[in-house]
């Protein structure tokens, strides 16, 4: 599995992520969303690079240019509703890609509110055989609802090829989700930032809060 952190490089993206982090800009739901939508851009061109190209032909008004484009059939996934913003960022670039949607919940287990359980209620998705399936969830704290996802696509189809997409990642998220896939050369996992630590109750520090509340309101 290729593990890419974009904090790493110098880019953009760290502009953007040092918005969504900030308690001042996270006044702004519009700019929270706009900035999901923005990191989501600039990733998928990067996954871009990534796929398979042939040379086509296309006929324009005084001759014929020869141009390289890819022949990946792509589906890009999310899960509800903290995705929505960073999902439309990859379908703005792969604007022909099918889309695929899971419905998942987290829940705490114990009345400390220090285990947190996962549960998958919806899913809505193409045939995924043989496609490239890009999975775009903000937030990567334990890994878990990452892979729930992922297992729950699968019901739909064997994909080609994966890529799990994150904007902030705890360091447990990404080893889990790297312990479980280390080994498939076919699965890489992109992250525009990486964070050392989970609290108490699962949340990504120093993070930036609840995406899903961040970009459309608190829920009761």
């Amino acid at each position: 599995m290729n593990i890419v952190d974009f904090s790493k490089q110098n880019s953009v993206i760290n502009q953007y992520v040092a918005e969504l982090r900030d308690v001042d800009y996270q006044k702004n739901r519009k700019l929270f969303r706009e900035n999901l939508i923005r990191i989501g851009q600039m990733m998928a061109f990067e996954v871009s690079k990534t796929l398979n190209y042939q040379i086509k032909d296309v006929t324009t008004p005084l001759g014929v240019a020869n141009t390289s484009t890819f022949t990946d059939d792509i589906v890009v996934a999310t899960i509800f509703r903290a995705g929505l913003p960073f999902h439309q960022g990859f379908l703005d670039v792969f604007d022909k890609a099918d889309n695929a949607f899971v419905s998942a919940y987290r829940y705490y287990m114990d009345k400390e509110c220090e285990q947190v359980g996962i549960k998958i209620e919806y899913i809505a998705s193409p045939d995924l055989n043989g496609k490239t399936l890009i999975i775009a969830d903000p937030m990567l704290a334990t890994g878990g609802s990452m892979e729930l996802a992922y297992q729950a696509l699968k019901t739909k189809g064997e994909p080609a090829c994966v890529h799990f997409c994150s904007v902030i990642a705890a360091q447990k998220g990404v080893d889990y989700i790297s312990n479980l896939f280390g080994k498939c050369e076919n699965m890489s996992l992109w992250c525009a930032a990486v964070d050392p630590q989970l609290n108490e109750h699962a949340y990504i520090v120093p993070g930036l809060g609840d995406a899903g509340d961040l970009a459309y309101g608190e829920k009761i």
